[in-house]
């Protein structure tokens, strides 16, 4: 199994989760040990999920500021994912043409949890009985152009992560 491949699983995983009860209060239950990195992106995918669902909170100036800590969690679930990978590929000898990526594996990992949870609600609209054929249609199309996004992310993530390993990127 790849990375992406566990990850995505892990990132289903945590929203079907999170969507048992649908409460942005819900206590996390998270099945993987600590300090492993499936924990770790079960956690990440956890906040984004919460955050996803508390978007208008966010968003108002007013915001509390405890709440505003889930923002901060998140960036630190990304440097704590990018520690593991750094610390995965700490021996490997960069090639001297080895080339630099425009951002870590923790972001793209960031960016691959979110596209998960926007293939999960735009399945839910297609999926609504009382929606219209015309809505569905429109969710069935921009569903199929999620999923071939996360198809691209993943191998785009996979494929750099075999390039940190040989040493042709860092």
């Amino acid at each position: 199994m790849t990375f992406t491949e566990n990850a995505n699983r892990i990132f289903n995983q945590a929203i079907a989760d999170y969507h048992i009860k649908d409460n942005i209060d819900t206590p996390i239950n998270n099945p993987f040990a600590e300090g492993t990195i499936e924990n770790r992106l079960y956690l990440k995918c956890w906040i984004d999920t919460v955050q996803w669902h508390f978007e208008d909170i966010i968003r108002d100036p007013q915001i509390d500021p405890a709440e505003a800590l889930v923002l901060k969690r998140r960036t630190d679930l990304v440097e704590q994912i990018d520690s593991y990978f750094r610390e995965t590929y700490k021996d490997v000898k960069v090639h001297p043409d080895a080339r630099i990526n425009t951002e870590s594996p923790a972001w793209a990992v960031d960016r691959l949890s979110i596209l998960a949870l926007k293939i999960y609600h735009m399945k839910e609209q297609v999926d609504r009985p009382e929606a219209s054929a015309e809505h569905k249609a429109k969710c069935q199309a921009k569903l199929n152009v999620l999923l071939e996004q996360q198809v691209d992310l993943s191998t785009a993530i996979d494929q750099l992560l075999e390039d940190i390993e040989a040493g042709r990127k860092y």
